[in-house]
């Protein structure tokens, strides 16, 4: 098979079919690591150029300074900055359902919103993969309210929650579709259902408040030919099959200390939707040393790559914690080992391991779906 260019491999991967290597992407790439592997002066999107198959874009917000260590988004949303410069929700201008009658999403037609869309499809248009990070409506709602509000009022105001959950999802939804006429290659929300534990909800109030939502932003992708990328951290289980019923085509990140298995997941799923992931970057890339990352991504390509969909990434980010020898070691291993057809011999001693049990033990089985 000849070499494929990187947007090329990435969406033949999201159709299940076999690339002629695994593609590798990421949803974050944080500055440290960045810097730390390519100069003071490097950003993500050298990173990307070199290394790898897709690229994630945002829309742009513009922010109001508060002071050193919070600003205000075009939502009322107040956000606070750590040391390691990620944003954490910090205000909500929802405190009341009273504040609801005045307030109004932002515009999403703003001349601003797509300008870094605009500036990615001009350096990589037609050689990586452009998928536009958006939301569906549960982020945004609790980000809104406060998460335990959010959830008291799934009991006690179920209808105020659906107001909000539609005015929150026509304006996302009209971002995702100018993205994708603009040129965005593959469509992605990134509001977090659940914890190592469980979903942060009960499945049937993702049923009801959470998954008729998504299905509406999936169809937009769907309407423009463009596949859906799902991402979610935590053990995903029991909501996995409401999900899995929105029409995604992708699951992101399959988060291995959570429960999420690869192999388990490509068996159960596998024939429905291709997977993304699956490194652990909270213990292994973050404290484990270069041979044990080159032995879970042999893991990790034997139990989720043969055949094709699958995307190899880690199981959330390259944070700042995360070593950058690591992550090199990560992109490094998945060139090596991804090639396709892959090795049968390794497929078939790898599949049977299990790195994350190795490294948490007792944590790790505690929350397996098995």
């Amino acid at each position: 098979m000849s070499e494929m260019t990187g947007q090329q491999r990435f969406m033949a991967a999201l159709r299940r079919e076999q690339p002629d290597r695994v593609p590798i992407w990421e949803l974050i790439v944080n500055d440290p690591v960045v810097h730390a592997l390519y100069g003071p002066d490097a950003t993500y999107d050298d990173l990307v150029d070199a290394e790898l198959d897709g690229i994630t874009v945002v829309e742009n917000q513009r922010m109001e300074d508060i002071d050193e260590t919070h600003k205000r988004d075009e939502w009322g949303i107040v956000w606070g900055y750590g040391e390691d410069g990620i944003p954490y929700p910090a205000g909500h201008p929802l405190a009341s359902w009273d504040d609801l009658a005045s307030w109004r999403p932002p515009d999403p037609d703003a001349d601003h919103r797509l300008e870094r869309l605009q500036e990615v499809i001009e350096r990589f248009g037609g050689r990586k993969a452009i998928v536009f990070l958006g939301h569906d409506s549960f982020e945004f709602t609790h980000y809104l309210r406060g998460m335990e509000r959010l959830l008291m009022d799934y009991v006690m105001e179920p209808a105020k929650v659906h107001e909000l959950s539609r005015m929150v999802i026509d304006y996302k939804a009209r971002v995702m579709d100018r993205a994708l006429e603009m040129g965005a290659d593959v469509a992605l929300t990134g509001d977090d259902y659940c914890h190592r534990q469980a979903p942060i909800m009960s499945p049937a109030h993702f049923e009801e408040f959470i998954a008729p939502y998504l299905a509406e932003i999936v169809e937009v992708a769907h309407a423009r030919g463009v596949p859906f990328i799902k991402h979610t951290d935590g053990n995903i289980w029991p909501i996995f099959d409401a999900m899995i019923e929105t029409g995604i085509d992708a699951i992101d990140p399959l988060e291995p200390i959570a429960g999420m298995d690869i192999g388990e997941v490509k068996e159960a799923y596998g024939d429905c939707i291709a997977l993304c992931g699956n490194v652990d970057c909270g213990e292994l890339l973050s404290r484990g040393t270069p041979g044990q990352v080159v032995e879970a991504v042999k893991e990790t390509i034997a139990k989720g790559s043969p055949g094709g969909g699958h995307i190899l990434a880690s199981s959330n980010s390259i944070h700042p914690a995360v070593k950058p020898e690591n992550y090199r070691a990560m992109v490094d291993a998945g060139r090596e080992f991804g090639v396709y057809p892959l090795d049968e011999a390794m497929v078939a001693e790898y599949r049977e391991k299990n790195y994350m049990r190795e490294i948490s033990g007792e944590e790790y089985t505690r929350f397996s779906h098995a």
